[in-house]
């Protein structure tokens, strides 16, 4: 029986010294991505992926382009083994994994995905002076619980938005420090258990990043987009596309639109989606994803083993 399954791919936070080595070692088809990005980054990336520190890796301008390396390298190992991106019903990905999504299934050539991931990291990193921002992950809070919050968080002229909305009771907010420092002290006026303040260099997903949007409009402008192979389920959206157009607009609206990722999964279950992939490093979406749908099944592809027993149920 044919299982209806989507592949994911992980966003910021998902990053670790030496993810992606052992892929690039047991398969050809991965080492090469690695390869082209780093060509088309100019710069060694693979070896800081590999041997750099946490430090170096966690730069914004690393860590995306790293990623979705990695997620690319998972990718073509499975397709070497015979797994075609077609059988999926939807790509999707969780901010900067949207880019991977889309590399993977044929809408942006790897190396595009690379340099205007560089940009974009580089961008939403300038957008804001260092400490004038903040985010923070709100426990058990429901949507409009955020919204409540984030009214109170703007009662002295700050941005206080929310952010991302990952699973039930997991919701980030994003803008001002003086904003989202207030919202985070009166999680108790509106029901929410706590709120706990991110260490982010930049409040990412609000309006604040109006600026990186700014450069991501021009920087996107210069690159092809096709038509995905399988339609994309835009973040800030939870609806699925294959307009190139479409793709672009969302691509830019993404960097202070809110990614709707819980809507995200209750439409790929509405849909039928019986299992997920995560293509890339960790497991953080197949774990986040549970607690929106108890129903959803999730494997992890970011290994040599993860590849062939993905492959053997797939194939």
């Amino acid at each position: 029986m044919t299982t209806t399954f989507a592949f994911i791919f992980p966003g910021q936070g998902s990053q670790f010294i030496g993810m992606g080595k052992d892929l690039a070692e047991a398969y050809p088809a991965a080492r090469e991505v690695f390869e082209i990005v780093d060509a088309s980054l100019q710069q060694d990336l693979s070896r800081l992926i590999w041997e750099g520190t946490d430090d170096e890796l966690k730069l914004t301008a690393n860590t995306q382009p790293a990623l979705m390396a990695v997620s690319l390298a998972a990718i073509r190992a499975l397709q070497s083994e015979g797994v075609s991106l077609d059988q999926a019903a939807f790509v999707a990905g969780h901010s900067l994994g949207e880019y991977s999504a889309l590399a993977a299934s044929g809408a942006i050539e790897l190396a595009d995905a690379a340099r205007i991931l560089r940009i974009r990291g580089n961008a939403m990193q300038a957008a804001v002076p260092a400490g004038e921002g903040a985010m923070a992950a709100l426990l058990g809070a429901t949507p409009e619980q955020a919204v409540a919050l984030c009214e109170l968080g703007r009662a002295e002229g700050g941005i206080c938005e929310i952010a991302n909305d990952n699973a039930p009771g997991q919701i980030v907010i994003s803008g001002s420090k003086a904003a989202v420092e207030l919202a985070a002290s009166k999680t108790g006026e509106v029901g929410i258990k706590k709120a706990m303040m991110l260490p982010v260099s930049a409040p990412f997903h609000c309006s604040m990043m109006q600026p990186a949007a700014d450069e991501m409009m021009s920087a996107l402008s210069d690159i092809e987009i096709k038509a995905p192979v399988v339609p994309l389920i835009a973040n800030v959206t939870a609806a699925p596309t294959s307009d190139p157009a479409e793709i672009r607009g969302h691509l830019i609206e993404q960097v202070c639109g809110q990614v709707r990722w819980r809507e995200s999964v209750e439409f790929m279950v509405s849909q039928g989606i019986e299992l997920t992939v995560e293509a890339g490093a960790g497991k953080v979406l197949s774990v986040m994803n549970r607690r929106t749908a108890k129903e959803i099944e999730g494997l992890t592809l970011g290994t040599p083993e993860d590849i062939e027993s993905v492959a053997k149920r797939l194939g």
